[in-house]
């Protein structure tokens, strides 16, 4: 099985919506990244830091799903990252409540020996400096390196994420945070300039409005799935992301047609995760729904007409 290395947050969420509200769950980028990315033939492993409060039964659920947590390290008499918001009716916006950074302050990331040489790289949303440490415990350069950050690092740690997206293959952001690192409004203008950082794809999100794929001239558009119950969002950047670095280490297939096929698998999974609270649904997610969801998303993009 093909090894893809994760690094982000494993963390406690205590989440807030239209529609029902939680104590603290689990949570955490790499934790939906990780989640996600078990539904392939792949061998998934976090690189991240919990305290002693994380719950045993968390991490056995994670190990359960084939998870490596090797590289998750453990602070004794430490305390969890935690990070509370709440959503609006525009389930787009969202306040941000709570965010204790606890044992992620102090942070060193550790790459576990066996996953030095993994063919994919997903560095989760974290502190570029952190993101540099793991590229560079590596003993080879994965096929693909996939890099996701926010404006607060483009706004406090501009330096570090430039000499970061200059060694990545994809750049995965959202289109608030393409315009602000490109200086473009046009996505098109600001794709071509972020690529001209480094990474050969730009990936923008679009929440509900889909994702946009940019490789040299060429552009794809993948929609979102129109969904009958939302209840969540929290993590359906992440468990995209899981999805897209999954199918493409599953698949071995790094070129422009398979990132495309990616995109169609991340934007499956992610349509699953805002189903229920937290990572809850993507527990129970089995191999048939996964599949007869892609076929929705294949009968909502395909025509065929005759260009005259």
């Amino acid at each position: 099985m093909r090894k893809l290395l994760v690094v982000g947050t494993v963390a406690f969420d205590a989440i807030e919506t239209p529609f029902g509200k939680t104590d603290k769950i689990l949570g955490g980028a790499a934790t939906f990244i990780g989640l996600a990315a078990s539904k392939y033939n792949v061998k998934p492993a976090i690189v991240s830091v919990v305290g002693e409060d994380f719950p045993p039964a968390y991490l056995e659920l994670l190990t359960r799903k084939s998870v490596n947590i090797e590289g998750l390290e453990v602070v004794e008499g430490g305390k969890t990252f935690f990070w509370s918001g709440k959503y609006h009716h525009d389930l787009n916006k969202r306040d941000t409540l709570i965010t204790e950074l606890n044992v992620l302050a102090d942070f060193k990331p550790r790459v576990p020996q066996e996953f030095k040489n993994s063919d994919v790289v997903m560095l989760g949303n974290l502190h570029p400096a952190i993101q540099m440490q793991v590229l560079d415990q590596l003993e080879s350069r994965p096929k693909l390196v996939v890099l996701d950050t926010m404006n607060y690092w483009m706004e406090h740690t501009w330096d570090a994420l430039i000499d970061v997206i200059g060694k990545v293959d994809v750049i995965t952001i959202n289109d608030e945070e393409a315009r602000q690192l490109s200086g473009e409004y046009s996505l098109v203008k600001a794709a071509r300039k972020i690529s001209a950082m480094g990474p050969e794809y730009v990936l923008i999100k679009k929440g509900e409005n889909g994702a946009l794929l940019f490789h040299d001239k060429r552009i794809f558009f993948a929609p979102a799935l129109p969904l009958e119950d939302i209840f969540d969002p929290t993590g359906a950047g992440d468990t995209f992301a899981g999805g897209f670095t999954g199918y493409l280490t599953d698949t071995e297939n790094i070129s422009f047609e398979n990132l495309k096929n990616a995109v169609i698998h991340g934007a499956n999974l992610a349509s699953f995760c805002v189903e229920r609270f937290g990572t809850e649904r993507l527990q129970d997610l089995t191999p048939l729904e996964i599949e007869t969801r892609l076929q929705e998303f294949k009968d909502l993009t395909q025509f065929d007409f005759e260009i005259q």
